[in-house]
């Protein structure tokens, strides 16, 4: 049996770039580069500053190179009384794929929300990711019909700003 050519770890300071120009990519694979404006010196403090609001993990080929990424964060249900994990983006380098490096960083981050003792491990996925959803649900996950996800930001979100 073949050792694994790949390392997951949590993400270092010496990582950033490497993150940036995975949601780069990212980006460009959900046609939203428009809204894109993170560069390293914007994501490093969030991740490995004085109070970090982020954590991601990585995974490494045995080359070097850094060729998946998630970057999650902290939520909180009100009914169950209890945080919750919550994955903003999961995204593996399309030479990369079928590796199973896609489940083996939600099998990761599901024990390390069990391992924190947070209630749930929650995320979104575009309606028009057919691949990503049939994936998700043969994980089990549960897809939420009746919610829909709200969002101020730019403009709208300043109006609100005293």
């Amino acid at each position: 049996m073949n050792a694994s050519p790949y390392t997951l770890r949590p993400a270092r300071p010496d990582d950033v770039p490497a993150l940036v120009g995975l949601i780069t990519e990212l980006a460009e694979f959900e046609n939203l580069t428009h809204l894109l404006s993170v560069t390293p010196e914007t994501l490093a403090p969030h991740l490995f500053g004085d109070k970090p609001v982020v954590e991601s993990w990585v995974a490494e080929h045995a080359s070097g190179e850094v060729v998946a990424f998630a970057l999650t964060f902290i939520n909180f249900s009100t009914f169950l009384a209890k945080p919750g994990l919550y994955l903003e983006d999961l995204y593996v380098k399309p030479a990369h794929r079928g590796a199973g490096l896609g489940r083996q960083m939600l099998t990761l981050l599901a024990g390390i929300a069990n391992e924190r003792g947070y209630g749930r491990f929650e995320w979104c996925v575009l309606d028009w990711n057919d691949n990503a959803i049939r994936f998700y649900e043969k994980m089990g996950a549960s897809l939420l019909p009746d919610w829909r996800l709200c969002r101020l930001s730019g403009e709208a979100l300043h109006r609100y700003a005293p």
